[in-house]
């Protein structure tokens, strides 16, 4: 199933797999699939990472190589991820100035409020990770804080 992976994917398939094999056992944790596919590049939901064989707790399931590579293939052809620029063009409604920034607080709104939820521990820990500080306004550059969440790979725990 996984013949539609270039040998350069697989290559890369094969190093973050190696990554999340903590033990060595040729097997990680199905509790880290989200993480592996994010390393991938890629940006699946968590239902998506559930419908996968991902589990929120760890050690209920364990993931080999031959598995990964077809789940690796069935989310890179998934159509409801988003990219930068579609995170971008999302954002860019709250920019009533149109000069590349937004309200803090509607930032905060719609990463608490709409799709997958933060509660208010993680978004402070996206914010101290990724923020610049406000402006006197209120406004934040919105570009740059989303390219630090998107390069820096912020993984929220949503396990509760």
């Amino acid at each position: 199933m996984a013949h539609d992976l270039k040998d350069v994917e697989i290559e890369k398939a094969q190093f973050v797999f190696s990554v999340y094999d903590w033990e060595g056992s040729g097997q990680m944790d199905a509790s880290d699939l989200g993480n592996a596919l994010r390393a991938l590049n890629l940006n699946p939901t968590l239902e998506l990472i559930g419908k996968m064989g991902g589990t929120q707790k760890r050690g209920e399931k364990k993931i080999k190589f031959d598995e990964f590579l077809p789940i690796f293939s069935q989310v890179k052809k998934e159509k409801e991820q988003g990219c930068y620029e579609d995170f971008l063009e999302c954002l860019k409604l709250y920019d009533k100035n149109e000069d590349g920034t937004m309200l803090l607080a509607e930032l905060t709104h719609s990463l608490t409020a709409l799709g997958e939820k933060l509660d208010d521990m993680e978004l402070e820990n996206v914010f101290k990770d990724c923020m610049d500080p406000e402006d006197d306004d209120g406004n934040i550059p919105y570009g740059p804080f989303l390219k630090k969440m998107m390069d820096n790979m912020v993984v929220i725990d949503h396990v509760k």
